[in-house]
């Protein structure tokens, strides 16, 4: 399990946009990655649209915010502009990524059994380790708790 100060597991996914993301080329910004199970899903929708509906404030702080999941870059596109998303969806199709962060894990509901993603955002900072981990977010009050360590902890000079 990652803890603070421990490495980012770097990576290498494609964005809604189509153009590769490298976490070793975000080096010197902070980065917020935020997984989710699945594009326009209840939880996923209300998360998302909390993001967008607060963006200036995550703009103003110079982190750069990317959501991930298991879904393809064309769902990731649909999602985006359905909801009018102005940050990038990353396609984790093999959940390689979810699984090197410890977020693919075996999930109950109703009695059956499955793997998928919790619901988990990290805070890497300038020097690519893990600053902050929120596991088992939800989804109305993932983005606030965000902005307040982002606040609370601004980016190094």
């Amino acid at each position: 399990m990652l803890e603070p100060g421990t490495p980012a597991p770097d990576f290498s996914l494609t964005a809604d946009s189509g153009e590769t993301v490298r976490l070793a080329d975000l080096r010197g910004s902070r980065v917020v990655l935020y997984f989710y199970p699945k594009d326009d899903t209840p939880g996923c929708t209300t998360q998302a649209c909390d993001i967008r509906d607060n963006w200036d404030r995550v703009n103003a702080t110079g982190a750069r915010l990317y959501g991930l999941s298991p879904d393809t870059v064309a769902s990731h596109v649909r999602f985006r502009e359905k909801y009018h998303l102005p940050f990038p969806l990353l396609a984790d199709a093999d959940h390689a990524v979810a699984e090197a962060y410890g977020v693919w894990v075996e999930k109950s509901s109703y009695g059956r059994r499955s793997w998928g993603v919790e619901r988990s955002t990290f805070l890497v900072d300038e020097a690519g380790r893990i600053a902050q981990v929120w596991r088992k977010v939800k989804p109305s009050e993932h983005i606030s708790n965000v902005l307040a360590e982002l606040s609370a902890s601004p980016a190094s000079a």
